[in-house]
Parts: structure tokens; sequence; C-alpha cells
């Protein structure tokens, strides 16, 4: 029997520009991760685990992902998510689905189908045959925060959607249960004020990977982490005999070297921990089975920090 680990995230940025700030993360974060280790120490799988993490991620408003979610160019939110089953490594997921509260949902149903990654034509017809019921994701300071950038004529690249004073992003969970099977995460909202279509690396392998030796969810600019096709690069890396904390090391020197914005967490098979980063803040956290920690005040040159399993 293996020794449950799991790591989540709730993105990368910038900056905390207060201790207020790093608190309020830190709370919603070990919240989840508390409650998320909960289920997996009482011999859940992996990939329910994961479910869950996301889900509670995802009612989070300070987060970027289901309630809170920030709205495209059009005044409308576009979700993205992905799951990925380590041992049978199955990858589903959707693309810019909206009125669901929980993205991951949608990504868990498809897992045993066919067809398993749905654009926001089919995911909105597979809500339907499902009977979920009509959500609003939508918050009153992210429509006002739409509604300032519209005065501006959408001058801003993206939303306020990196790790600025509450903390925003994309959110990730990865997980090893006590059989030893690996699944990750990962949901986001997309950057914001976005071109209507575009398609984030939240739901393609560049950005949520899982096989037998690793699991890897990413956040960021998502066209950054496409370039890289960051979580895939890091899990054939491990596959190929490289240490999860090496694999990472490379990945993050490579990204850097190209100024890439983006972060990532990991598990391998052996109960490593691994967690990297190009831009200042990471917002992550993990539990060890005895302990948790977090990477929120993480501020030394290394792109890369490892837990061995």
């Amino acid at each position: 029997m293996a020794q449950p680990k799991l790591i989540i995230h709730g993105g990368a940025g910038s900056s905390l520009n207060s201790k207020g700030g790093i608190e309020t993360v830190r709370h919603s974060l070990h919240t989840v991760l508390e409650k998320s280790y909960a289920l997996l120490a009482a011999g859940a799988s992996a990939l329910d685990a994961v479910v869950l993490g996301c889900e509670l991620l995802e009612d989070d408003p300070i987060f970027n992902a289901g309630t809170g979610s920030v709205l495209q160019s059009d005044g409308q939110i576009r979700m993205s998510a992905s799951l990925m089953d380590g041992s049978s490594q199955r990858l589903s997921g959707v693309i810019n689905v909206s009125r669901i509260q929980h993205p991951i949902n949608l990504a868990k149903a498809l897992q045993t189908e066919a067809d398993r990654i749905l654009s926001d034509y089919g995911a909105a017809e597979l809500v339907r045959s499902l009977a979920m019921p009509v959500y609003d994701p939508t918050i009153e300071s992210r429509l006002r925060e739409w509604l300032d950038e519209r005065d501006r004529d959408f001058r801003s690249k993206m939303a306020n959607v990196v790790a600025e004073s509450a903390g925003r992003g994309t959110i990730g969970v990865v997980a090893l249960d006590e059989q030893g099977r690996l699944a990750a995460g990962t949901s986001t909202g997309g950057k914001g004020f976005e071109r209507i279509g575009r398609v984030s690396d939240s739901a393609m392998p560049a950005g949520n990977y899982a096989t037998e030796q690793a699991a890897i969810s990413c956040t960021g600019i998502g066209e950054d982490i496409i370039d890289e096709s960051l979580a895939t690069r890091i899990v054939v890396r491990v596959t190929d005999g490289l240490s999860l904390r090496a694999a990472m090391e490379r990945s993050f020197t490579e990204a850097q070297r190209r100024q890439r914005d983006l972060g990532a967490i990991g598990l391998d098979a052996t109960g490593a921990i691994a967690w990297g980063k190009t831009s200042e803040v990471l917002l992550a956290a993990y539990h060890t089975g005895e302990k948790m920690g977090d990477t929120l005040e993480w501020r030394d040159d290394a792109l890369t920090g490892s837990i061995e399993g």
C-alpha cells in the first residue's frame, strides 16, 4: 500500500500584494487540501480525490475556475477542464462550456465515453443529457472588471487572473492513492477578454497529463504552456528515467530561457511531490500524509521545489 499524497494549485502570477492576501489564499488552499486528503486517506481513488479537489476550488470565487471565472470579450463566461487517469492513461475534458457549476464533473462523465473531449455545443448537449442544473458562475467583481475594461476598449491582454492581492488563476489537483494510482485534473475560466473561441491549455495534454509514472497540472499563460507542451514533457522525461525533480528542473530551465510565464505541480509513482514556476508566485499547497505545506512565500532563486517520496 502506498502513502497517499496530494498537491493542488490555484494559479501562478506576479505577486501577492499583502499578508492579508497570502492568508486568504492559504486558508482556501488548506481547506481544500484537508477535505480532499481526507477522502484519499479513507481509501478513495486518486481520480475521485482529484474531482473533489477541483470541485471545491471551482466553488471558491477567489480562483479563476467555476464560480468567479473571468468574462471573455463578449461578456460571456466559457470554461474548460480536463481529467486524466494515470492508470488507464485516459484524458477527458470540455472546452468553452457555459452555465455549469463544475466543469470538472463533465470531464469525469466523459471518462468512460468513446468521445472524450467536447467543445462548446457538444458540452452543452452533454449538460442537458445528464440533467445537470443550469448555473451562472458570474460574480459581481468579475462583471465590474469586464465593464471597466469595455470602457477602455479592451486594451488589456487578459483579465486580472494572475496572483494579485487575493489571488486568482487556473486551478489544478494531482493525487496519488493508496493503490499507487495517479490522476490529475485542471480547470479554468480562461484568461479574460480573449477572442471568442480561444482554447486554453487546460483541456489539453499540454496542461494536464498523467500516466502510471507521473502526473502534472499546469497553470500560467496558456499559450506558453501549449508551446512548451509542459505537462507532457515533464511526464515523458520521468518515464524516460529522470526523477520528477530533475524533469521539472530541466523543463523549467528551458521554459525560462524562452521567457515563458507558467507553473506546474506534480507527483510521481514513488510519492515524490514537486512544483515549478517561472512566474514570481505559485499558489500551491501539498499534503505529504504527515503534514501540509505550501509555496505561497517561496521566493528563492530556484525554479523548482520538491519533497522526495
